[in-house]
């Protein structure tokens, strides 16, 4: 019996690079081989052992029942002290917050209010390619503009988002930490970018779950902050993920004015309940507890950036960026002479090391490659030696083949 077709929507999403790259992985492990992974963004720090305990708390009073489908209240009201806490962004928490399953769900929710079909979303190349797909099940169409390396980190201007501009551009998406390049976009950056977006009345979709993994006395900036006009404009979304180690714990959040978070409201109802009340309860703990944590992982994480910039230095053709927020270092090379998806197979097949090709995060990124500092201890160390052998064969084979 020959069967419906399948929505042409589908036909072009494509499976995330982390995925597409596991699934090589996965074939090479097959045969035998063993590997080590410098690819993904998951944080090997626990959760801290306070936040465990407020769950169990939460389990044991028995709060397993539906949760406010907005959000609880008491984790909306932490949301609301938090922005207030660490962004100077006042948000009223009952209209002008939402909380949702992860950054990622926030992301959905938002596109799906905003967009119509056929309306573009400006996007600097590169930049996470999960984002292209929901923007593709809403009918939007991504649309990226020219970044470049300037003095070590990756940056733009307005003259290449203007470039990008149509009359049917209808939303920016920025994500600062800057995932993969792990640019912090500073105050003067966000205020030209937000002038731009007033300029042409553009809706601004701001990603920030790397906002406190940012390094050598650095300070995240939210758009919102940067003007009365850009708070109005832009939806900030964030999880927990990353910040608190609660990656599979899925929880996460959304502020904007109180029209755009009661559409958004609506399009969660439709495939969502949110996130359990335990998980809602913990997550309120976290977030009103004393911060200390937070500050300790950010100084370990930055220890591990410098071991990886470390481990890189001194290949031939191989010029590692210093990251200045994220969980990954980028590596320039350009000098080996590949492609940097060539350049991952060798090291996959060859040195036994996992780690991601920057153009997988679109034409921005070829020439480089993306290595996660995640995971730390001995499951770096033996990484980046495999990593910095293999680049090293590269280096000397590129060097044995000029003219």
């Amino acid at each position: 019996m020959a069967r419906a077709p399948l929505a042409r929507r589908v036909a072009e999403l494509r499976p995330t690079a982390v995925n597409r790259v596991l699934a090589e992985v996965r074939g090479v492990e097959a045969q035998g081989k063993s590997l080590v992974s410098l690819m993904r963004g998951q944080p090997d720090t626990a959760t801290s052992p306070a936040t465990v305990d407020a769950i169990q708390r939460s389990l044991r009073q028995g709060r397993t029942g539906y949760a406010d489908n907005q959000g609880e209240p008491h984790l909306r009201e932490a949301v609301s002290v938090k922005l207030l806490r660490d962004n100077g962004l006042r948000y009223d928490p009952a209209r002008e917050i939402l909380v949702t399953d992860g950054a990622t769900c926030g992301i959905h929710v938002a596109l799906a209010a905003l967009l119509e079909p056929g309306d573009e979303v400006l996007l600097p190349d590169p930049i996470y390619d999960a984002y292209a797909s929901p923007i593709i099940l809403w009918g939007g169409r991504p649309v990226g503009f020219a970044t470049r390396i300037q003095d070590g980190r990756f940056c733009f201007d307005r003259a290449a988002v203007e470039a990008a501009l149509t009359p049917r551009t209808r939303l920016l998406l920025l994500n600062t930490p800057w995932n993969p390049v792990g640019t912090v976009l500073s105050r003067a950056e966000l205020q030209a970018v937000m002038a731009f977006a007033a300029e042409r009345d553009l809706r601004v979709i701001s990603d920030e779950i790397y906002e406190m993994l940012v390094y050598d006395g650095r300070v995240h900036i939210s758009p919102a902050s940067v003007s009365e006009d850009a708070k109005t404009r832009t939806v900030l979304v964030n999880s927990l993920s990353k910040t608190y180690a609660m990656t599979g714990w899925r929880v996460g959040y959304c502020a904007a004015d109180a029209e755009l978070i009661r559409a958004m409201l609506l399009g969660l109802q439709q495939s969502s309940r949110g996130p359990a009340t335990f998980v809602q309860d913990a997550a309120a703990y976290a977030l009103r507890e004393e911060q200390s944590a937070v500050r300790r992982m950010r100084e370990e994480y930055q220890a591990r950036r410098d071991v990886v910039l470390s481990a890189l230095h001194g290949i031939a053709g191989v010029q590692p960026l210093v990251p200045e927020g994220g969980l990954f270092v980028m590596a320039d090379v350009r000098g080996l002479g590949l492609s940097s998806d060539d350049i991952r197979k060798f090291l996959l097949h060859e040195a036994g090391v996992v780690v991601i090709h920057g153009a997988a995060y679109g034409a921005g990124g070829e020439g480089t490659l993306r290595v996660s500092f995640a995971a730390g201890g001995e499951m770096l160390s033996r990484g980046l030696e495999r990593l910095r052998d293999g680049l090293q064969r590269l280096s000397d084979r590129s060097r044995k083949e000029r003219p």
